[in-house]
């Protein structure tokens, strides 16, 4: 039991964060569901307790019985193997399972993962168990984001608490890092834990290019907008324009226009936004129509992670350059779990690096995160780089 003694402490913590993230709110802002990319807290909490009982206990703990055999319609996300389930847009319409019930729920399957993991369980199971911990901490990003979407959309606008560097100022001297064209390797080459998008380890022939060493500023982006960069067609995709068009966007998620001064919502509070720094809550389609303006590109996700020894990096995810593709030789795993990434290789953008929001112990330079180009409502921003 001693060797796995550091995967259960991780297995309870990871638990308890994410229970600890929902502590802040009323019982009715566990069921909202504003869009369909915003999910509810209640099914958050649920989804990450299915997801044990699913890959695990119904399999590997002798004698375990389902909590309630209808949560597995309710509960599963998009495993198409696993069976039927709820459609993901009317998450938000289900008022039973009650709070109480999921989080009885969760204390149910969380009891019932000791069990398992005091059995002494094979080195398989181990590693289903350890996708499943960072499977949950993965969910605790967007338990939060989701939370600020559903807050900050609020007419009352409420508060949530503090949040770390939600304002993120760099106070370094801006400066473009010259990175040697050449052969680099990229993907995670360590004895360490990855979600199988990172692999396998392989080389890529990059030309020489710089990059910033900061985050584009909400100052920058001011100028953006005054200089009518929302107008300017030739800035945009084709998709980013109509989504501009259609969409009426102006400015940034959460930001507003009070009297000719900006001020955006934090999950803090509403505050006028801080011109030095990072902007937050942005599109794949803004980040490229800005650097167009800038008269510069977003990096690849390989000269990203190239260069990423060179600069801070971890309090906003950047949106890259790059298709969200498979790495040459890729395989996706046998079963269900090959559902977890492989089957959402297609339009959608990698963004690199982690948030504020992102969960202790997660984060690590050859993460690949991925979003269609449309979604800002995580912690998003871009870094600017040029070729040479």
């Amino acid at each position: 039991m001693n060797q796995d003694q550091p995967l259960l402490e991780l297995f309870n913590q990871t638990r308890a964060d994410s229970e600890n993230i929902c502590k802040p709110l009323a019982t009715e802002d566990y069921v909202v569901q504003p869009i369909v990319d915003v999910s509810p807290p209640k099914w958050h909490l649920g989804h990450t307790t299915w997801f044990f009982e699913e890959f695990l206990l119904t399999k590997y703990l002798s004698g375990y019985r389902r909590f309630d055999e209808r949560y597995a319609y309710v509960f599963n996300s998009y495993y198409e193997s696993m069976g039927k389930r709820v459609v993901r847009t009317d998450r938000g319409n289900l008022s039973r399972p009650s709070v109480s019930d999921v989080y009885s729920y969760r204390a149910h399957v969380t009891n019932a993962m000791i069990q398992l993991l005091y059995s002494e369980p094979a080195a398989e199971v181990l590693e289903v168990i350890e996708i499943g911990i960072h499977h949950e901490k993965q969910h605790q990003e967007l338990l939060l984001t989701d939370i600020k979407y559903i807050l900050g959309n609020n007419p009352l606008q409420p508060i949530y608490g503090a949040q770390k560097d939600e304002v993120f100022v760099e106070h370094q001297p801006a400066q473009m890092i010259p990175i040697n064209d050449g052969i680099y390797h990229i993907g995670h080459d360590k004895d360490t834990f990855c979600y199988d998008n990172e692999l396998p380890s392989h080389r890529v022939f990059v030309e020489p290019y710089a990059i910033s060493n900061k985050l584009v500023t909400n100052g920058e982006w001011m100028q953006f907008i005054e200089d009518g960069g929302y107008t300017k067609v030739l800035l945009w995709h084709t998709e980013g324009w109509d989504w501009v068009q259609k969409n009426d966007i102006s400015a940034p998620m959460y930001w507003f226009n009070d009297n000719g001064t900006w001020s955006n919502y934090l999950l803090s509070g509403s505050l006028e936004i801080d011109k030095n720094a990072a902007v937050t809550h942005i599109s794949y389609y803004e980040a490229f129509a800005f650097a167009q303006w800038k008269g510069m590109r977003l990096p690849t996700e390989f000269e990203w992670e190239i260069a990423q020894d060179k600069f801070k990096w971890g309090e906003r995810w950047e949106w890259t350059e790059s298709a969200y593709l498979p790495y040459p030789n890729y395989q996706k795993p046998d079963g269900a779990l090959g559902e977890y990434n492989g089957k959402f290789m297609v339009n959608q953008k990698v963004l690199r690096g982690s948030s504020i929001a992102t969960a202790a112990n997660h984060a690590r330079p050859t993460y690949r995160n991925f979003f269609h180009p449309y979604l800002r409502w995580q912690f998003t921003g871009l870094r600017l780089a040029q070729s040479l």
